[in-house]
């Protein structure tokens, strides 16, 4: 008979689904939702940390980016970390981080504060979805995979709502500094139903020296077909990630004219968007694989509609702002399905580091394209605190050229074959 620890106690037998995603998908969902809340709430505060420490295009881009930045540089002794300890250890010791990270941010005066307390939250946060996905790879069955990583992803669609319209209607009732004192304690919460609920699988954890462990990860950046999947997926999340977090919002205000209200409305919208895309791309690439369909396949053709959409938003087509900006949330994250191509090439006990590894490059990109939209954007002078059109399409083409050359690497070596 086999036994599963759960939360420090010891079960008989194999969990059924249900279990599982009771003690193992809700709770990381708990924590992923405020990630992804955390990650996205800028974009309708902004206004706020402008008028209130006198923040430029420049600042707003660089400090929302310390999130991105400082997620980015903890992914490869994350990844070490979740592959030695466990996803719940993991996990519970970042969020409490994260905790101290949204309270500082919520008393900081100056840039500096606000940067460093963003980039403690991006630390604390940095776990969010890779312990996650650590404990699919260990608790669900891998051709269930995309369609369990693609509906707990959704989760993670749910803060970015609740980063919308529903933050914004709480400015009416307190001031941003308010709104994180509760973002910290609803952080907590999640921690603590992390480390109270969730399992820790026996015999999940490598043997082996730490170095040996750290060493792995340099075999996953020498392989070859790393680095024909990595780049065109994480240049397309990584930018995807930059705009719909924050630059969106200041599109609609400054491109679309629109005022904070309705800013809010459309940005609640795209968020509804985001989280119907990660389930719906885990159903039909679920579907299409049962049809044969290769999971390279889909991720070319996923990256491929998200560009045109792009294009549209970029250049202008005559279509409705609201469409755009919809479909841009629904297949924004389409490329999210290399993450069980990795997983399936590389063996299972490294998928950790493999996850993490690839999440560094995305975030890394995440963190240089959202920085790098508000330097483009500042080189235009504001009138009345807006920006011209001129400079944001600049800026979007820009980061729409290294979408376009990624997907041409990646589609080269299926032409030379």
């Amino acid at each position: 008979m086999m036994r599963r620890t759960i939360a420090g106690r010891t079960i008989a037998g194999t969990p059924s689904t249900g279990r599982i995603v009771a003690l193992v998908f809700l709770p990381f969902a708990a924590g992923y939702f405020c990630s992804y809340l955390l990650r996205t709430v800028n974009a309708v505060v902004a206004p706020d940390l402008v008028r209130t420490i006198g923040l430029t295009a420049g600042d707003l881009g660089l400090l929302t980016s310390a999130y991105l930045l400082s997620f980015a540089l903890l992914q490869v002794p994350l990844g070490v970390a979740l592959d030695r300890w466990g996803p719940r250890r993991v996990q519970v010791a970042l969020l409490s981080t994260a905790v101290v990270g949204i309270l500082l941010f919520s008393q900081a005066e100056t840039r500096t504060g606000l940067f460093l307390a963003r980039a403690v939250i991006g630390l604390g946060m940095a776990g969010g979805l890779m312990a996650a996905l650590k404990a699919i790879t260990q608790w669900f069955p891998r051709e269930r995979w995309p369609l369990v990583n693609g509906c707990f992803m959704a989760t993670g669609g749910l803060g970015a709502l609740a980063a919308t319209a529903p933050a914004e209607a709480l400015l009416h009732v307190t001031d941003w500094r308010g709104l994180f004192l509760g973002l910290a304690g609803m952080t907590a919460v999640a921690a603590v139903l992390i480390l109270l609920v969730v399992p820790d699988k026996p015999g999940a954890a490598p043997a082996g020296r730490l170095r040996d462990q750290f060493a792995a990860v340099g075999t996953i950046y020498r392989d070859p077909f790393f680095w024909r999947v990595t780049p065109v997926a994480v240049t397309t999340l990584g930018i995807a990630t930059a705009i719909q977090t924050l630059w969106a919002g200041p599109w609609l205000r400054d491109v679309a004219g629109f005022d904070r209200e309705t800013t809010a409305a459309y940005l609640f919208a795209v968020a509804a968007a985001l989280t119907a895309g990660f389930a719906l791309s885990g159903v039909v690439t679920d579907l299409l694989v049962r049809r044969g369909v290769p999971l390279t396949r889909i991720l070319g053709g996923a990256v491929a509609l998200l560009i045109v959409v792009q294009a549209l938003l970029t250049f202008g087509a005559g279509l409705p702002v609201l469409l755009l900006w919809v479909l841009f949330g629904l297949l924004s994250n389409g490329a999210v399905v290399f993450f069980p191509i990795l997983n399936r090439h590389f063996p299972a006990a490294i998928a950790g580091r493999v996850n993490t590894a690839t999440n560094l490059l995305n975030f890394g990109i995440g963190f240089l394209a959202q920085a790098a939209i508000g330097w483009i954007v500042d080189l235009w002078p504001a009138v009345d605190g807006r920006y011209p059109a001129e400079a944001y399409r600049w800026a979007f083409a820009t980061m729409l050229g290294f979408q376009v050359a990624a997907l041409l690497w990646f589609l080269w070596p299926q032409r030379r074959r």
